[in-house]
């Protein structure tokens, strides 16, 4: 199968290529977003694999559509970004990589936290300087404090057990309840609770029109004053504006993002030789007790194998069979 992989970097190709060693696919390796307008690239292709930022609206797929493209095939577990609706009405299967490696993300969220807490981004920049002051740089013990995780899947279960390890006291809410973190030690409540209650709130949720700033101006204002937040989810879980304005009242002691809402344009890629136009992440920048990282979470070698081990395994499948092996379906109410 010829696939056009759109959004490719060097890991990209390195791990997909690894993982095409029999040369059973084309691969045609594509650094541009997939949108309407770069969609023609595709042609001659019959999948494309596209990444979280890419644009699979109704345009894009009817687009990928008429260049004959039957397969879909998302080298992520998040698929808000596509048009379910669209696709099916075209024909068009959609599939993606349910999981790679929940360690990787919930292990990156543990590091953000522990940067963030105990200021280790102030506190490096200022030992090259020089400057080994410690005023300013004071955090406070995990082992012992509240922690609220917001989804309990398997990269929020992996978290709520390396916090459990710490000594924290854990509190998660999800529709879905786990027995064994449970039995584990970790103890679900309401979102009222876990706002209420929590030193820390890290997010670990889809994004979903229920989901869609699931933390916004109340539930900050509902927040435990001086907590700190995680989120290594999905940008649009929080409202970026609330984010600020809670910053700006210190009702957040702190904030750790890996995403952000508006990430397509800027993530990912170097834009340190230019003038940044988004006038809100300049903003988020400002603030000292803000630390960010691009979308890095799931930046690990056994999670990258993995991802291109399971796209490829969905492309075969679906050369087989017409299915691919992970598919995502429009969900009928």
């Amino acid at each position: 199968m010829r696939i056009s992989v759109f959004s490719s970097q060097r890991y990209d190709r390195e791990f997909l290529e690894a993982a095409n060693a029999a040369g059973r696919h084309a691969l045609h390796f594509l650094e541009a977003r997939l949108e309407p307008g770069t969609a023609t690239l595709a042609a001659g292709s019959e999948a494309v694999c596209a990444f979280v930022n890419d644009r699979l609206d109704a345009d894009t797929l009817a687009a990928l559509h008429a260049l004959g493209i039957r397969l879909v095939l998302l080298r992520c577990a998040g698929f808000n970004q596509v048009d379910l609706g669209a696709a099916a009405r075209l024909g068009l299967a959609v599939a993606r990589v349910p999981e790679y490696s929940p360690h990787a993300v919930a292990e990156h969220a543990v590091a953000l936290l522990l940067a963030l807490n105990r200021k280790i981004h102030r506190a490096h920049a200022r030992v090259r300087e020089g400057n080994f002051a410690l005023d300013g740089l004071l955090g406070f013990d995990l082992h012992g404090s509240t922690v609220g995780v917001v989804g309990t899947g398997k990269i929020g279960g992996c978290f709520a057990r390396i916090l459990l390890a710490f000594g924290a006291r854990v509190l998660a809410f999800d529709p879905a309840p786990d027995p064994a973190l449970a039995a584990a030690g970790v103890h679900y409540a309401e979102l009222p609770t876990l706002f209420a209650e929590s030193d820390v709130l890290s997010l670990h949720c889809p994004l979903t029109p229920a989901t869609r700033h699931l933390i916004d101006d109340a539930a900050l204002r509902a927040m435990k004053p001086g907590a700190l937040l995680v989120n290594t989810s999905r940008g649009a879980v929080v409202d970026t504006r609330a984010l600020i304005a809670a910053l700006k009242r210190r009702q957040l002691g702190g904030l750790a993002l890996d995403v952000y809402e508006e990430e397509a344009d800027l993530f990912f890629q170097d834009h340190s030789a230019e003038v940044l136009q988004d006038d809100v992440f300049a903003r988020l920048l400002t603030f000292p007790n803000v630390l960010i990282t691009g979308h890095q979470g799931f930046f690990t070698v056994q999670a990258l194998k993995a991802i291109a081990e399971t796209t490829l395994a969905n492309a075969e499948a679906f050369e087989a069979r017409g299915l691919p092996l992970h598919p995502v379906a429009l969900e009928r109410g």
